[in-house]
């Protein structure tokens, strides 16, 4: 059992990581650290976390709804590949042997950190690409990321933004709201299968869930007067500091 200062622990992260969500993403990059520190194994907290991080994606969706509405069709397009990716991913983390996962989790936290830094660079070198709305390479990096997603929870909104900005010549808040839905297409794919099948904590659950609510909604306010640069460089520096720690660990 969690005690009382556990608890808040837990519900500071899950508002920190709704609100980081709402403006660059890389929100589980401060969840899933925090449920680690909790004494859970990686892989019941990649689970947990990826179902706390659903309230927050709704809520950074109300703040952008205007938004929403001109990226409706590219939300279309890509949802059931989102969907499919996510569900495969899901698949491989619950059926693969527990350190296995343990064992790549620095790598993977390093991988989603390093593809935000290099979110510009990637984009100038897909021009082409990004010129003819993404074509078939954007559903092909869509389902990976989904895939991605679906098997490791933290840094999946840092990664989609990452390869939704290097197809699409669209501004940020236009890309988060983007983001943020397929975000919650990934995530509730991801979550039918832990909820019947993985080792969810349902009590970080309900505490992370509602702070991440909050923090959503937040975070786009935020969003809307902070450069985004700023907070995205906050997130990388962040997220180098935790993949440090786990290579050490």
């Amino acid at each position: 059992m969690l005690d009382h200062l556990q608890l808040i622990v837990l519900a500071v992260a899950g508002f920190l990581a709704g609100a980081v969500n709402g403006v660059a993403g890389g929100g589980s990059l401060i969840s899933f650290p925090a449920l680690l520190a909790m004494g859970y194994s990686p892989v019941t907290a990649n689970v947990t976390s990826a179902l706390t991080t659903l309230p927050g994606y709704a809520g950074g969706l109300v703040g952008y709804r205007d938004e929403l509405a001109t990226v409706g069709p590219r939300v279309r397009q890509l949802a059931a590949v989102s969907a499919a990716g996510a569900a495969c991913g899901s698949v491989v983390l619950l059926t693969a042997p527990a350190e296995r996962f343990a064992s790549v989790v620095p790598v993977l936290v390093l991988a989603s950190v390093v593809a935000l830094a290099m979110q510009g660079v990637v984009a100038r070198r897909l021009d082409q690409a990004r010129a003819a709305g993404g074509g078939r390479g954007l559903l092909v990096a869509q389902f990976v990321v989904s895939m991605y997603g679906g098997y490791f929870a933290a840094g999946l909104g840092v990664m989609m933004l990452a390869i939704l900005g290097a197809f699409m010549a669209e501004d940020l808040h236009r890309l988060n709201a983007l983001k943020s839905a397929l975000s919650l297409i990934v995530g509730s794919a991801s979550a039918l299968f832990f909820t019947m099948f993985g080792p969810v904590e349902w009590l970080p659950v309900a505490v992370m869930s509602l702070a991440g609510l909050a923090g959503g909604r937040s975070g786009v306010v935020l969003a809307r007067r902070v450069p985004a640069q700023y907070l995205r460089w906050l997130v990388v520096g962040f997220g180098l500091v935790l993949s440090i720690v786990l290579f050490v660990r």
